[in-house]
């Protein structure tokens, strides 16, 4: 899980996947930045929406490798701190871990999708291209959005990575033009699908409500019943 940047709304997409998931998810934070205390993170952020979610398998497991104070770039984060950085290895060896005991293993990243993990300049494209890892793209509803997340796609397939589509991580509930247009125009720009678009607040929800917030905002190919049809793009 990447993003065209940072508050585009990975967190809650994740969250979101992790809900509508059949069989047992597990989600990876490998590195989280600008945590102060006991701030809450994503990992615990997931936690809190898509806890009392009726699931056969159980809860959802969650592992953060690393936090770190400043909210800068993870490598520059752990410099700082002096601590060791998580590399793209590191990643894929935690997946490789989760995997072994869940049937589904999501990986948020952190910012986009070229932020530095460590100071060889390890991403989380990196650790997706070891672990052949499909890669979604969150992008936000607005203006913006289509260069950014054009970048982002056209990145992935320079390094040869599967990228099934787009999800809109918080769409106003009064759009404005450019984000009506954008829903149309995304996948013509990019040459991915449209596969969900969350509404802005998601992130306070939990439980009953978050799962069926999940399954109303993702299409059927990631567990929902979402159809891009009822956005009322402007042309």
């Amino acid at each position: 899980m990447t993003g065209t940047g940072t508050g585009v709304g990975k967190t809650v997409v994740t969250a979101a996947l992790a809900a509508t998931a059949s069989g047992s998810v597990a989600v990876l934070k490998p590195a989280q930045t600008g945590i102060v205390g006991d701030d809450e993170g994503d990992i615990a952020a997931i936690g809190r929406m898509t806890g009392g979610v009726e699931r056969t398998t159980g809860g959802v497991t969650t592992l953060e490798l690393a936090r770190h104070r400043d909210p800068l770039a993870p490598a520059v984060a752990a410099r700082r701190e002096g601590t060791s950085p998580v590399t793209p290895e590191r990643i894929v060896a935690a997946v490789a871990r989760l995997a072994a005991s869940h049937d589904l293993v999501l990986v948020e990243g952190a910012g986009g999708l070229l932020v530095p993990y460590d100071d060889h300049g390890g991403t989380l494209a990196d650790a997706a291209a070891s672990l052949a890892a499909p890669v979604l793209v969150v992008c936000p509803a607005g203006l913006g959005a289509l260069n950014a997340s054009a970048l982002t796609v056209r990145e992935l397939r320079h390094r040869g990575l599967d990228c099934p589509g787009l999800v809109i991580g918080s769409r106003p509930s009064d759009p404005d033009l450019a984000a009506r247009c954008n829903a149309a125009d995304l996948p013509a720009v990019t040459g991915v699908p449209l596969l969900g678009a969350l509404p802005e607040g998601a992130g306070r929800l939990r439980g009953a409500e978050f799962h069926a917030l999940a399954v109303s905002g993702l299409a059927p190919g990631l567990g929902g019943e979402w159809d891009a049809g009822g956005l009322g793009a402007a042309r």
